[in-house]
């Protein structure tokens, strides 16, 4: 088994072994992660934090002993704090890296870090402050930046920011946490689950106060929930239909 750390600050994460394939996530700075399969010019991998797997190119990162991988996951994690730090590499050249980039085991990269990290577990009336950091982002497919964000890459780095483990996909996330019977039971930070025709959960969104959700649909955007699903008032009709309210934490 071969193992691996991002050293770039963004990297796409594909579905299949080209560049022209879909982006299903994307692997910031620092992650780390086993490589399942490596080929010549792609490997296959599985992320430590979820283990969330697809190809990235052998390029866009560095391979890491199975003793630094179990290093790295032994460590309490931290994360950049801030929409934007810097890095200085072991180079000397300056690295830009977005907000939840992970900085635990920054060491194995020789590089320097000197912003604010995050990384004790906070409560869930925090998870708005945060949730609201990615407000106007732009909905991108496979996105987990406030460069670029899908509806799940958006919840599970909320809650990664506020030291709690959410899985990558909405379909995956449902699976997690105990189902609420009402709206009214809900709290602010507890997730809300929406599906298509089909009865396949395609969508997920923050509880916020006063039966509102924040969640990414064209962009991060506060809309109003309700027993049927999303309200857009802008465009006078539900957008998504409401399947169902898990309480995470």
């Amino acid at each position: 088994m071969k193992y691996g750390i991002c050293q770039l600050s963004i990297v796409p994460m594909r579905f299949e072994p080209t560049d022209k394939g879909e982006m299903v996530n994307q692997v910031l700075y620092g992650e780390f992660f086993k490589v399942l399969e490596q080929r010549k010019s792609w490997s296959r991998i599985r992320l430590a934090h979820d283990k969330y797997e697809g190809w990235i190119d052998n390029k866009q990162y560095r391979e890491i002993s199975e003793e630094e991988y179990n290093y790295a996951k032994a460590k309490n994690p931290q994360l950049a704090a801030d929409l934007l730090q810097m890095v200085t590499c072991r180079d000397g050249n300056i690295m830009s890296v977005t907000m939840g980039s992970t900085i635990t085991a920054i060491d194995l990269l020789e590089d320097d870090f000197e912003g604010t990290l995050l990384g004790e577990p906070k409560e869930k009336p925090e998870f708005i402050n945060t949730a609201l950091l990615y407000l106007k982002s732009p909905y991108l497919w496979g996105g987990r930046t406030p460069f670029g964000i899908d509806c799940s890459g958006f919840t599970q780095m909320v809650y990664r920011l506020n030291g709690h483990r959410l899985l990558r996909d909405a379909s995956q996330q449902a699976t997690q946490g105990e189902a609420l019977s009402f709206i009214e039971e809900s709290e602010p930070g507890d997730l809300a689950f929406f599906d298509n025709a089909d009865g396949d959960i395609v969508h997920v969104g923050i509880i916020m106060q006063d039966n509102y959700i924040i969640h990414a649909h064209g962009e991060i955007r506060i809309d109003r929930i309700d027993h049927s699903g999303i309200y857009n008032a802008e465009r006078r009709m539900h957008t998504h239909k409401l399947r169902v309210i898990k309480k995470i934490l």
